[in-house]
């Protein structure tokens, strides 16, 4: 008896596909040199991979969206007998997702250049959990180190899923952080979904696989980390999460890339503001002078997505009992944006220098925070 796969065709279900069908499905897939876009409207115009195996000449020159090119690519595949690969994937514990599955997320669905095709090893992203993207450079300071665990690991506390790249620096924290705090993350990679790049993170790899997260990549199994494939795996990042976090990056830094995708597939987007002598934040500074949400704490980022947690509650009941008057009264003029101390001072009708000392105060006992000379939020 043949196990069989269903599928669907974009919210329809049609008839299951058996494992030999499949196997003429994956082969398709598995095509370099041809587009996802192109695949997809190859897979439309035959109706099956099998039929697309075995076409003919007459039919091939009738897709007149093919390139001469394209169509010589096709032409060599065809040569090559289908080798149960699919099979060996899934031995291997490596799900084949293509398009028309209906286990293919539908966040991808809605790219202009969906993956035709994803590799998964674990779990897919939960469709009805939000997921945060966090991202940055991969010669992160200890500051963007510390913030990219700490966001990883309280939205991963209340719910929220990280997907990230599994790349050295901030990427590979941000994903420590999420298994820290007990939650899922996914890593999506610019080589096959059984090729862990870099390999010092083979650690975090099997982590996020143990605590029910998982490994994408739209690669085949054994496909090399190529230079190539990194800036395309980005739009897959950003396109399954609902919204990106920078935490540090240069001003040419590749995750500005990621967030013009983010942008044009109408994500938000959030940066961490960072000194304004370090180059790793001259990124983040440019991105919250362009409009981006300024990241202060993870509770205020729950509190702006409606997400009901309880530190947040507790951390106010914990003011109330600590603070002094004037420290009370400072700390009410703190936010989520930075205010100098001449704003703070007009506010609060007490002197430059009174101030001073308030927030020296505040900043002890973690309250406040300083992001650049005279510059304060709350950090609480």
């Amino acid at each position: 008896m043949k196990k069989r796969c269903e599928k669907e065709y974009f919210g329809r279900i049609r008839t299951p596909l058996t494992d030999a069908e499949m196997e003429y499905e994956y082969w398709f897939a598995g095509i370099q040199g041809i587009s996802g876009k192109k695949k997809y409207m190859i897979r439309q115009r035959m109706k099956s991979g099998r039929a697309i195996y075995y076409i003919e000449e007459m039919q091939l020159n009738g897709l007149e969206f093919l390139s001469e090119k394209d169509r010589d690519v096709l032409r060599e595949a065809v040569r090559q007998q289908p080798r149960n690969d699919f099979e060996r994937a899934r031995e291997k514990g490596i799900r084949f997702v293509p398009w028309f599955s209906a286990d293919y997320p539908e966040k991808l669905r809605e790219l202009e250049d969906f993956p035709y095709a994803v590799y998964v090893r674990g779990r897919l992203p939960d469709a009805s959990l939000r997921k945060a993207a966090i991202i940055g450079s991969r010669r992160c300071t200890p500051y963007g180190e510390k913030y990219a665990v700490e966001f990883g690991k309280k939205l991963a506390e209340n719910g929220v899923e990280i997907i990230s790249g599994l790349a050295r620096g901030i990427d590979g924290m941000g994903q420590r952080g999420a298994l820290m705090g007990g939650g899922r993350t996914y890593a999506i990679l610019g080589s096959g979904p059984d090729v862990c790049y870099p390999r010092e993170h083979i650690g975090l790899y099997m982590d996020i696989l143990e605590q029910g997260g998982g490994i994408l990549s739209e690669y085949p199994p054994g496909t090399a980390p190529l230079a190539w494939h990194f800036p395309a795996r980005n739009r897959i990042i950003s396109g399954l999460s609902d919204a990106v976090l920078v935490m540090e990056a240069g001003e040419k830094s590749g995750s500005l890339i990621t967030v013009d995708i983010a942008l044009e597939q109408g994500k938000d987007v959030y940066a961490l503001p960072g000194p304004v002598n370090s180059s790793l934040s001259r990124g983040c500074n440019f991105l919250i002078r362009q409009g981006a949400g300024l990241l202060t704490d993870p509770e205020s980022l729950l509190d702006e997505w409606g997400i009901v947690h309880e530190e947040r509650q507790e951390k106010e009941i914990e003011n109330e009992k600590v603070l002094e008057s004037a420290e009370k009264l400072v700390y009410s003029c703190l936010g989520l944006y930075p205010k100098n101390i001449t704003q703070i001072s007009e506010k609060t009708k007490l002197s430059e220098r009174e101030l001073t000392g308030i927030l020296v105060s505040l900043e002890l006992q973690g309250y406040a925070k300083e992001i650049s000379k005279n510059y304060y939020v709350t950090a609480k």
